[in-house]
């Protein structure tokens, strides 16, 4: 939020744990796409968010934690507030936030960057602003010619 006073963009949140397969895919796989990434880093200011972590964070002047978190545990450990401020119910899921920080999407599971790219630009080229209605926004979506091949 303190890059958004200085060069406003929009946000893109990747919710992700650290023992969840198709986050290691999406990192290892779709966030390595030349394309995907010269999209994102034009239009988003990309973020990774472990769903899980430690680490207490503040966003818009509250404070989120992980107050079930147990350090050296091997498996799942609790979950972050701000995941669930997120919305998150699966990983992993991507938020997009517009430059105010308000979600206006999410994307949930794992896609190839092909499969991303309609979600990427529904909200980085401002679509979601016309599209504003579930209905509207999967006509849009379905209808979409995706070049990121």
């Amino acid at each position: 939020m303190e890059l958004q006073k200085k060069q406003p963009k929009k946000m893109m949140i990747d919710a992700y744990t650290h023992w969840c397969g198709p986050c290691k895919k999406l990192k290892e796989i779709t966030f390595v796409s030349p394309k995907l990434v010269e999209y994102v880093n034009e239009h988003f200011y990309a973020v990774a968010f472990d769903a899980e972590s430690p680490d207490s964070l503040v966003f818009k002047g509250v404070t989120y934690k992980n107050p079930d978190f147990k350090p050296n545990f091997p498996g799942r450990n609790g979950v972050h507030q701000f995941s669930r401020f997120l919305g998150v119910a699966a990983y992993p899921t991507i938020i997009f936030m517009d430059e105010k920080g308000e979600i206006v999407d999410r994307m949930v599971g794992f896609r190839t960057a092909s499969e991303c790219e309609p979600y990427l630009k529904y909200v980085g080229d401002d679509i979601y602003k016309t599209y504003d209605t579930v209905e509207k926004k999967a006509s849009w979506v379905g209808e979409f010619k995706v070049t990121w091949n």
